[in-house]
């Protein structure tokens, strides 16, 4: 599980900016033990249900070994 100060990020995080992730911590916070080269779809899943915790939208970027929060904007 990630730690307390990312529920305060995610939490404040503001419109259009994005909290980005390393693909290690991704595996360390959603899914110990499920192998890291490529991250585990297992890892990817929880990260997506965590965020919408927080009304926030995740994408994972294997070519940058990265996930990215961010909220949303409706109709920019």
């Amino acid at each position: 599980m990630p730690p307390e100060d990312m529920d305060i990020v995610l939490t404040k995080l503001p419109l259009r900016i994005g909290a980005y992730v390393p693909s290690d911590l991704l595996e360390e916070w959603f899914a110990p033990g499920t192998g890291m080269k490529p991250v585990s779809d297992a890892a990817i899943e929880a990260a997506r249900a965590y965020g919408r915790r927080f009304e926030c939208e995740f994408e994972y970027y294997p070519e940058r070994m990265e996930g990215v929060f961010w909220k949303w904007v409706p109709a920019i």
